[in-house]
């Protein structure tokens, strides 16, 4: 479902902009949808058409995104399981200081070697009205004031859904433009759509290594996009909007934690108007990955940023939960399975 059928179905009801405006703000607020204002109920503004049609479009919404499981971790963010109308999974996590990482596809087709989601390839396309009733559904838990699309997916692969729900989340959703942040591997289509938009959200590019031939190892099918021609095109993108550009290196120990990857970030970055986000692996033992140990990671950070590289460390939400992004969703998948094969061997 689209935001657009959304707005349409309050159209067929005799809404006019004015109207639909203020129902969406409900909806984006986690609210019923004839939720009034302080200076004015909904029954004093609304037809009576609009109102007498809303709980059908009420439970209807409330089918987009259902929370199937909650998973609380000890850093104060929050895996969440969302079911799908049509029963697919996706994940959104509650970050710390009111953000939200939402999900823009189930599964993905970028193949990244590291990430438990891209190993099951992509099913199918989340609709905008989708992606923004995670947002929706998030803020009856708690507030919501960043929402980055960081979550399952590839968002340039669903690139119409996702302009729409950043259009939608940085108007009616109250949201800041640059606390939109547009996470991607480097479509070209980005660079060429996000300056267009009404609302320019920040950009996020995955680089994880200075070397080209090592970026198409670890991130197969991803655009072969030279990482300084990337940065480039970031620093472009930056520039524009006048908010930097986060990078981000997953470290995996002994493949891109060494020290000539760090002198190749430092001539990487130089002049950039950019933050690097060195992302731990969450890895577990039996992984084919590994995160390297602490006190490396803090050289590496405190190397980097002594020489003029804006670094942060940003630890994935829910280490302790075993909670690395498509983690919950292929365990859910997977109890489903068993489930269904249990029930075949009695039949």
């Amino acid at each position: 479902m689209r935001i657009q059928d959304f707005h349409h179905s309050l159209a067929e009801l005799g809404a006019k902009p004015c109207h639909i405006g203020r129902v969406s703000r409900a909806w984006l607020k986690g609210l019923p949808l004839d939720t009034g204002t302080r200076h004015q109920q909904s029954e004093n503004y609304l037809p009576l058409s609009v109102r007498a049609g809303l709980p059908a479009l009420q439970q209807g919404l409330e089918g987009l995104a259902r929370l199937r499981s909650q998973h609380p971790a000890g850093d104060g963010s929050a895996r969440l399981l969302v079911e799908l109308a049509d029963g697919q999974m996706v994940e959104s996590v509650l970050l710390p200081r009111d953000g939200l990482c939402v999900s823009t596809q189930v599964g993905c087709a970028v193949g990244c070697v590291f990430c438990m989601t891209g190993k099951s390839g992509l099913l199918r396309q989340l609709g905008s009205a989708e992606i923004v009733a995670q947002v929706a559904l998030a803020r009856r838990e708690r507030p919501v004031k960043k929402v980055v699309f960081m979550g399952m997916g590839e968002p340039a692969h669903n690139l119409d859904n996702v302009l729409e729900a950043i259009d939608l989340l940085g108007t009616d959703g109250g949201v800041g433009h640059k606390n939109l942040v547009f996470s991607t591997v480097g479509d070209p289509r980005v660079f060429e759509r996000l300056p267009q938009q009404r609302v320019k959200p920040a950009l996020a590019l995955s680089l994880h290594t200075s070397r080209a031939d090592l970026r198409r190892q670890l991130l197969p099918r991803a655009p072969q996009i030279d990482p300084a021609d990337l940065m480039e095109l970031g620093e472009a993108y930056a520039r524009r909007v006048g908010y930097p550009i986060q990078y981000q290196w997953t470290l995996l120990k002994g493949i891109n934690d060494s020290q000539e990857e760090m002198d190749a970030i430092l001539r990487l970055f130089r002049g950039k108007f950019a933050v690097l986000n060195l992302i731990p692996y969450n890895s577990l033992e039996s992984d084919e990955f590994q995160r390297p140990d602490r006190d490396d990671i803090q050289r590496m950070t405190r190397y980097l940023h002594e020489r003029g590289v804006l670094t942060k460390v940003r630890n994935s939400a829910g280490q302790d939960i075993d909670g690395g992004c498509g983690q919950l969703r292929a365990r859910a998948v997977q109890t489903v399975d068993i489930s269904r094969l249990r029930q075949r061997s009695k039949a």
